[in-house]
């Protein structure tokens, strides 16, 4: 069992910036791929970010493309999303998220259904 602690959500306006932590525990090291995943009012859930755990690669969904970064810190078992110009739309509850599956490639690797661990979820509300 993996078990994901995500931080850092809050209210903000357009432009503005945050950063999102996530807290990992438990089994970690079955785990092949963190992302990040988002789900604004009414609207499904979608993959925003993700990042392998051993290695380099990152991949990110269009809309964030630019402004939005994923780091990990493996030492710490911490995943990090950086948000940059943040705009109204980027509001939504952002979950982080732990994939065992080992091949991964665009676009599954941004599908929540890769995804077998979960964390709660932290609102992020941006405001015109």
């Amino acid at each position: 069992q993996v078990q994901l602690v995500e931080s850092g959500g809050g209210s903000v306006q357009a432009g503005g910036s945050l950063r999102l932590s996530c807290a990992a525990s438990g089994y970690i090291y079955s785990t092949n791929f963190m992302g990040w995943f988002r789900q604004g009012p009414g609207k499904e859930r979608e993959g925003v970010a993700a990042i392998r755990t051993r290695g380099t690669a990152t991949y990110y969904a269009d809309s964030v493309k630019g402004r939005f970064t994923i780091s990990q810190d493996n030492a710490k078992n911490m995943l990090y999303l950086q948000m940059n110009s943040l705009k109204p739309e980027d509001t939504a509850v952002y979950y982080c998220a732990a994939a065992e599956a080992w091949g991964l490639r665009s676009p599954t690797v941004l599908e929540s259904d890769s995804y077998r661990y979960w964390g709660q979820g932290t609102q992020v509300t941006v405001s015109s």
